[in-house]
């Protein structure tokens, strides 16, 4: 199952209006398991933000390609891509962060 954070926020995104959406955090689930939970939720919300961080990344990348390439083809579009790295430890130990904004486009 999808670890998600169930809260709505405000995204504002390549001009389009504010609009409410939902953050999904990918962990090392199964790409179409994933891509499956949040084309679910594309359908309740006009937009969904999946964040990954470290080796989860290429999962993330691996769904926003599956939905906006084959399940909604022409009705959804990556809005926005944000790549990031945090500290993890006090030693400054850093680690990749990735957040993508896909939106419906009908």
């Amino acid at each position: 199952m999808l670890s998600r954070i169930e809260a709505n926020v405000q995204l504002n995104h390549n001009g389009l209006s504010s609009e409410t959406g939902k953050v999904i955090i990918i962990n090392q689930q199964p790409v179409m398991e994933c891509a499956l939970d949040i084309l679910t939720d594309l359908v309740k919300h006009k937009t969904v933000t999946i964040r990954a961080k470290g080796d989860a990344i290429p999962t993330a990348v691996a769904v926003a390609n599956v939905i906006t390439e084959n399940m909604l083809k022409g009705n959804s579009k990556v809005a926005n891509i944000e790549v990031d790295s945090e500290s993890i430890d006090r030693n400054y130990t850093l680690i990749s962060t990735i957040k993508i904004v896909i939106a419906k486009t009908n």
